[in-house]
């Protein structure tokens, strides 16, 4: 049975500044080794915040092919251990013979979505496209949404030291957010909640914290997620793999600012005014 952990410690320590020194007491975000077990087998081990561990087990098998829905999975159970987390996943018959076929095992540090893959080709894995179902966001909304988000980071708010996912629905804001150490992590816990909640995925934008590197351009597309807004810059395969799987990819936004560079027919009613590139 999961016990109820601190997701941050606090720790006695000294500032030095130009005026000086004193002493300081810092929040730290914890970070633990979590397990994912499907039927007995391990499948991954990631290091993440423990905290929202069901919606990290369901999201992360979401994104990872572990299971295609949540039919497929006959019960969860989160089983706490002196050295970390098991999130121990039964699946159906049919699909713990498809996931055996095709195991990888993964040993991911947070700051790396591509731990562990068994080939080059599983690194640019085809995509399928998303639908277009006429998700409409205005600019100003778009342009505010990392603000928005802001607004629903405790852990942030303690430490400083995690990234965050959110859930923005047109006219609505956010509706749902997770945080973590990793910004992988985050994104697969609010993938795993929506799909716990009965949120459908394309509805609405993913809103992140961090960079966009193609591992989050990956999972949003498996989960048909159709926007995806970031308070930093993408990276050019994360955004060809935006470009490919009809998703709308938003970097920069700040403020009422951003910059869109794929599929922008789903922002306002026309192209955001140019910026002089970084």
């Amino acid at each position: 049975m999961m016990m109820e952990r601190d997701t941050a410690l606090s720790v006695p320590g000294r500032a030095v500044q130009d005026s000086g020194a004193l002493h300081v007491s810092r929040a730290l975000p914890e970070e633990t080794p979590v397990a994912i077990v499907c039927n007995g087998t391990t499948q991954a081990v990631m290091m993440a915040t423990p905290a929202d561990i069901e919606d990290f087990a369901i999201g992360f098998s979401l994104t990872e092919g572990f299971i295609g829905s949540g039919a497929d999975v006959r019960d969860i159970e989160v089983v706490e251990h002196a050295k970390g987390i098991e999130a121990r996943l039964w699946l159906s018959e049919a699909r713990a013979d498809a996931l055996r076929a095709r195991r990888r095992a993964m040993a991911g540090p947070v700051g790396c979505g591509l731990c562990g893959i068994d080939s080059l080709e599983e690194a640019d894995r085809p995509l399928p496209s998303v639908a277009d179902a006429g998700v409409r966001l205005t600019e100003r909304e778009t342009g505010q949404a990392t603000d928005m988000l802001r607004t629903h980071q405790p852990l942030h708010d303690r430490t400083r030291a995690t990234h965050a996912a959110g859930f923005l629905v047109p006219g609505d804001g956010i509706l749902a957010s997770r945080e973590d150490v990793g910004r992988h992590n985050a994104l697969d816990k609010l993938l795993g909640a929506l799909h716990r909640q009965g949120i459908d995925p394309g509805s609405g934008a993913v809103v992140m914290t961090s960079r966009v590197s193609v591992e989050l351009v990956q999972k949003c597309a498996l989960v048909g997620v159709p926007v995806l807004i970031a308070v930093s810059a993408p990276t050019a395969a994360a955004l060809r793999a935006a470009h490919a799987a009809g998703i709308t990819l938003v970097a920069f936004a700040r403020g009422n600012g951003f910059d869109v560079y794929s599929h922008s027919h789903r922002i306002g009613s026309g192209e955001p005014p140019c910026r002089q590139t970084r």
